[in-house]
């Protein structure tokens, strides 16, 4: 990578947009002129930029933050430098590390914990690969909460009143903003695989290609906020809520997950035969194990377990079977060196850092405990019970109870979370719903 100098001399770069993901994925950071930005010195952000909640406010937990409310440093991660294609003067964007004024990493930043279960995998000589695929709407302007969403005006004229899935047709719809999306990520190294219509009204999802976890969570990161800027300059909103319409199926983020070794470069998930491996097995049955314990981490907001619910083309438990698609842990047919497990619980609202740790950290748990998974389903899992944490608030207590999965993925980072989510539950439940006024107000 060349010296970031002479990057922005080169692409004739005006501004810098140093960025932290923070713990829900939103980008926070400085915006600076190109010539002031110097790498090597050090950019400063205090550390309560990770324990800030989706609606602004801060836990009262006080053990979660530095009772002095430090600064912490940003190192930036050369290989994220990118030039941002929608904005007027030529700007780089560049995401950044954290560190404590004593060199340590910041445990609870969101990409620090990616890290963390990397390294794991590493020490056993293991190398995984994963490939997300990411939903969303597109919608109506919405300036009014108390409205619900509505499908935009395509090209025709008419918004679409029913489901199309895979439909071409419906997709050349929209086809100027998705044009914009594809010049988008191609300008910034966003490697998209392919786009569809899926099930919803002007519901969409889009492949990444598979790679390393840390570049395929930074690319996820950067293209939820490529999608949202595009749409708005197409006089929409695009969303990742997990269930943003009542009566339309939510949007998931599947996450594609395979194990290589670091020495053959083949995968630990086939034997030499081409038939899958005990390990192959382990890593199910850790998913199977540990995931209810993660599902905070994979639905983080009240909204996201409006989702998971039966038959909306969402799993409602851990079963797992080959090609089923009903399942929350689907086995996709493929050759035995690209065999790998797809993880259907996580929603589109979820962290990708997060989500892709959590899923990856499940299953490092059952290849390291040699765990064996149940018998695969080849029926409707939707006519099994449901297993999965039903509420936020549920599942933020099985993280909590679960010490291999706090280990995995750093205390200071499973406190610092609860401490947030446990805030953002306690803000929804001072909310009153047109639901609650409609059926309970003269009748009970």
């Amino acid at each position: 990578m060349k010296p970031l100098d002479e990057w922005f001399a080169e692409h004739g770069i005006d501004e810098v947009e140093a960025i932290v993901p923070d713990m829900t994925g939103v980008a926070r950071g400085k915006i600076m002129p190109a010539h002031k930005y110097k790498a090597e010195e050090g950019l400063r952000l205090p550390e309560s930029i990770f324990l800030q909640t989706v609606t602004g406010d801060y836990p009262k937990d006080e053990r979660a933050i530095h009772p002095a409310e430090i600064d912490i440093a940003l190192r930036a991660d050369g290989n994220t430098v990118r030039r941002v294609p929608w904005t007027p003067e030529p700007t780089a964007l560049i995401i950044h590390d954290c560190y404590y004024a004593d060199g340590a990493a910041v445990e609870m930043s969101p990409r620090q914990v990616l890290r963390r279960v990397l390294g794991r995998y590493s020490e056993r000589g293991w190398r995984p690969v994963v490939a997300p695929e990411l939903e969303f709407y597109i919608v109506k302007p919405n300036t009014d909460a108390d409205y619900p969403l509505e499908p935009p005006i395509g090209r025709s004229g008419r918004a679409e009143i029913g489901r199309q899935s895979f439909s071409i047709d419906a997709l050349n719809e929209f086809e100027p903003l998705f044009e914009d999306i594809y010049a988008y990520c191609e300008a910034q190294r966003i490697e998209i695989d392919t786009l569809i219509h899926e099930s919803g009204a002007a519901q969409m999802e889009v492949n990444l290609l598979h790679g390393e976890p840390l570049e395929l969570a930074d690319q996820a990161f950067l293209l939820k906020r490529t999608i949202r800027e595009a749409a708005l300059r197409h006089k929409m909103y695009a969303t990742f809520m997990g269930k943003p319409m009542e009566d339309e199926p939510g949007s998931a983020m599947h996450v594609h997950q395979s194990v290589m070794d670091i020495q053959s470069g083949e995968s630990v998930f086939s034997t030499a035969t081409g038939n899958p491996s005990p390990l192959f097995f382990a890593h199910i049955a850790g998913l199977q194990k540990y995931l209810s314990a993660a599902m905070s981490l994979l639905a983080p907001n009240v909204n996201s377990y409006r989702r998971l619910i039966r038959h909306h083309a969402a799993p409602i438990n851990l079963q797992w079977g080959y090609d089923n698609r009903t399942a929350g842990l689907r086995v996709p047919l493929s050759p035995a060196a690209a065999r790998r497990v797809e993880n259907r619980v996580a929603g589109a609202d979820a962290n990708p850092y997060l989500a892709i740790a959590a899923s990856l950290a499940c299953g490092y748990l059952g290849m390291t405990e040699g765990l064996e998974p149940g018998d695969p389903v080849s029926g409707s899992a939707y006519d099994l019970p449901h297993d999965l944490p039903r509420s936020l608030e549920g599942a933020l207590a099985c993280l909590q109870q679960c010490e291999p999965l706090r280990e995995l993925l750093g205390d200071r980072f499973v406190l610092a979370y609860n401490a947030v989510k446990e805030c953002e539950v306690e803000a929804f439940m001072h909310v009153i719903s047109s639901w609650e006024r409609e059926y309970l107000l003269l009748n009970v």
